[in-house]
């Protein structure tokens, strides 16, 4: 038995990137930060949870040893292992960005050496002739936002005004995408769909790298809430990633939260949706029980980064690791012989990082499973190195951009 379970916890950087000040993020730790703001006490919430970050399972696995090889130093008053049992390392980017399908396909052995589309800063971020395409054909009267935000606060912003009007909200940010927020009861969540979809191919010349659904329920700014019915509609990747590597080997890609979106579902066997961190990895133990040998489990975390990152909450982020690692012996137990766990991220997003977007930052490895010796890897220059670790693993021929650390 020779199965693989690649889980990415969505923006979990640990500093360290050699090439973070061109992207403005000198500096920047996601891990370290977090650490150090439990440990003054600043990342503690009453209630939810109280001192220094603790992270057992994911230490033991080498996570403050990757850290150390990052960024030069280990998390302040993280407990220290008496052991690492896990293969462990860290790795830096290559791929023009600091994105969530840049990072994926890097770590899918397919790193983006092309420059994204963006749109600007300013008073509106898209151009009016851009606007007047979208507005005429999907049939729209106009649109609202128009600018740079985050998802929370731009629902805030213009949600009643939406819920009266009918206009869609369209927003961005510093990544390369187009989201847009709408009820999904008022405005109606297949019509959000096909708003997407429309400006997905509207998009494709300016070679923007997503199109987000954001649907949201509640009447009124006290009581909007995104659901789980997110979809995004991104570009594909510029050549076969590891997915579509297995695919056409006979094995099967089981994706796992948002990981077939991020693929533009090429590659993808079976796609198994999940709304939160928790059901995720429910999902993914059931996943687990039902692949084959041969076969990929590929799950995004996405709360790390969606819920946490993105909204610079420190004591959320550090509340969510600890449940995170809460889990992890429910993976082992579930292990047969010959599998491996690799647990990864895709970029940063600190949560004391000024502004609310991603940080350019080098990413953790923790690989174990029965077989795998336990060692350090040190830093790898690229994500690919990941997938192509996954590629040996299960036995399928290597890729052009990266090397198996096996």
């Amino acid at each position: 038995m020779a199965r693989a379970f690649l889980f990415v916890l969505d923006s979990f950087g640990i500093g360290g990137a050699p090439d973070a000040p061109g992207y403005g993020d000198d500096g920047s730790d996601t891990l370290g930060h977090i650490a150090e703001f439990c440990a003054a006490g600043a990342g503690n919430r009453k209630g939810l949870r109280q001192g220094p970050l603790v992270l057992p399972n994911m230490s033991a696995l080498g996570l403050i040893e990757a850290a150390r090889l990052a960024s030069g130093k280990a998390p302040d008053a993280m407990p220290i292992p008496e052991r690492v049992f896990g293969l462990h390392g860290a790795a830096s980017e290559v791929s023009h960005g600091k994105d969530t399908p840049s990072g994926h396909w890097e770590i899918a052995g397919t790193p983006v050496m092309f420059d994204w589309g963006y749109f600007p800063e300013g008073e509106e971020a898209f151009p009016q002739d851009l606007v007047e395409a979208i507005c005429r054909e999907a049939n729209l009267p106009g649109i609202l936002g128009n600018c740079h935000a985050s998802g929370t606060e731009v629902i805030a912003r213009f949600g009643e005004e939406h819920i009266r009007t009918g206009n869609p909200i369209c927003y961005t940010s510093s990544d390369s995408v187009f989201q847009i927020a709408a009820h999904e009861v008022h405005f109606g969540l297949e019509r959000l769909l096909e708003l997407c979809q429309i400006v997905r191919k509207l998009l494709d010349p300016l070679n923007i790298g997503r199109v987000i659904a954001r649907p949201f329920i509640g009447e009124t700014v006290q009581t909007f809430e995104r659901t789980g019915n997110r979809r995004d509609y991104s570009v594909l990747p510029p050549e076969p990633t590891l997915l579509d590597r297995l695919v056409e080997a006979g094995r099967k890609v089981h994706a796992v939260g948002k990981i077939g979106d991020i693929f533009a579902h090429q590659g993808v066997s079976r796609v198994i949706k999940a709304n939160g961190n928790m059901a995720l990895m429910d999902a993914t133990l059931k996943v687990m029980d039902e692949a084959e040998d041969g076969d990929l489990v590929f799950t995004n975390f996405v709360d790390f980064d969606m819920l946490f990152g993105h909204r610079r909450d420190v004591p959320g982020y550090a509340a969510a690791l600890e449940a995170f690692d809460r889990r992890l012996p429910e993976v082992h137990r579930k292990l047969k012989p010959g599998d491996m766990v690799l647990m990864t991220a895709d970029h940063g997003c600190d949560p004391t990082w000024r502004g609310t977007d991603h940080t350019r930052e080098r990413v953790p490895i923790m690989c174990f499973g029965p077989g795998v010796r336990s060692r350090n890897i040190g830093v790898r220059n690229t994500y690919a190195d990941i997938g192509e670790t996954i590629a040996a693993h299960l036995g399928i021929a290597p890729g052009r951009h990266g090397r198996s650390f096996l």
